[in-house]
């Protein structure tokens, strides 16, 4: 959104109707379904014993982190060293860094974040790494505190045996700069699992892995506090074998087009709402049975489904992709010129995270208007 665009809605905030007059394409943030969300998650954690430890990776907003603290989670996980620096310096604090961090520059601003926040943490799977780390370490004058990163079948990162792992926690204890904090073990193969009942057979896998893995630990001397895993695709269930401490749940904030295609709980009741969406217009209705808006593929990622249509254009209607800038709103049964030029047409945004990081702003609405827009701090950042 160009700067004149941005001016344009800042000009709308606190009027009546302004949600409807937004220039487009922008990023739009229900805040009425999205502090009932907020809401509702913090109550199922309450209500199962278990703590929430949200991603920011799902929004990189320090508004929402902060909104999330509030509501009661124990911290934040941030997947980049570059979130948890950008929500820091807005005054966040107790964080979790839920990738390796290697190199000698990631290192150095790792330490520098750590002299600054009273509680950071990071994952570790690699017996060099820990070294790399210790080293960097000695001579700051404050430890690092680390979980040991389990593989529970994602195989992006994380130890691979329980003996890995005693081995691993053994060193970490030889380290003078480091502390053992606990364990993590995230099964992102299976968050988007449509069926219910196999992604909570194979999500229950997981976890028994995990719970080898502490049980190896504990035998071995090494207690694990903290056990992290989980997120929203398998928040209903995951609490059942009293392993984790707390769960990493990210899009349930905004319930984009993966989630709310899959049923997130057993008893088929609808928890959340969607609420973030991109508020596009109509630029041409030149055909009959498609018409073209100004939301293409850098507005939308289009890593996973397309954007799922909310509101502005007949039942049936869906998207497809028309380009960068554009996109194309397929009309069901033609009547292309039945369609407004410059009409309003509302997606639910097909995958949050890499959606979300095409923009710079939220604008945040309630009722019909325009409440505020807050900033994406974290946008961009992918180191």
């Amino acid at each position: 959104m160009s700067r004149e665009s941005l001016a344009f809605n800042e000009a709308l905030v606190g009027r009546r109707g302004s949600r409807l007059l937004l220039d487009t394409p922008a990023l739009v943030l229900d805040l009425d379904a999205f502090t009932q969300n907020l809401e509702v998650m913090q109550e199922v954690a309450l209500g199962r014993g278990v703590a929430l430890r949200p991603h920011a990776k799902t929004h990189k907003s320090a508004r929402i982190g902060r909104a999330q603290m509030e509501a009661g989670a124990v911290g934040l996980c941030c997947a980049k060293l570059g979130e948890a620096e950008a929500l820091a310096a807005q005054g966040l604090d107790h964080l979790l860094l839920t990738s390796p961090m290697t190199g000698l520059s990631k290192v150095g601003r790792l330490l520098s974040l750590n002299g600054r926040l009273q509680d950071l943490m990071l994952v570790v799977d690699d017996p060099e790494n820990v070294r790399e780390l210790g080293a960097a370490a000695a001579g700051a004058g404050k430890p690092l505190k680390v979980l040991i990163d389990v593989d529970v079948g994602t195989h992006r990162c994380g130890v691979t045996s329980v003996n890995d792992a005693v081995a691993l926690a053994g060193l970490i204890a030889e380290t003078p700069s480091l502390r053992l904090y606990g364990i993590q073990g995230y099964a992102g193969h299976v968050q988007s699992t449509v069926d219910y009942q196999e992604r909570r057979a194979v999500s229950l896998a997981a976890l028994d892995v995990l719970a080898r893995v502490k049980t190896g630990l504990e035998e071995a001397g090494r207690l694990c506090p903290i056990v992290t895993g989980s997120g929203t695709g398998t928040h209903d269930f995951d609490h059942e074998p009293g392993i984790l401490t707390d769960l990493q749940v990210g899009s349930y904030v905004f319930l984009d087009a993966i989630y709310d295609g899959i049923e997130l709980a057993a008893d088929h009741v609808r928890r959340f709402e969607p609420s973030l969406f991109v508020y596009s217009r109509v630029v041409s209705r030149r055909h009959d049975r498609f018409v073209t808006i100004d939301a293409g593929s850098k507005s939308f990622s289009m890593d996973g489904p397309m954007p799922r249509l909310f509101a502005g254009a007949p039942e049936g209607s869906t998207y497809a992709r028309f380009g960068d800038e554009f996109g194309r709103l397929e009309l069901p049964q033609g009547g292309g010129l039945s369609v407004e030029l410059g009409g309003l047409t509302i997606w639910i945004v097909p995958h949050c995270d890499p959606t979300l990081n095409l923009f710079d702003h939220y604008h945040c609405v309630k009722g019909g208007e325009l409440v505020d827009i807050w900033p994406i701090d974290a946008r961009g950042c992918a180191g």
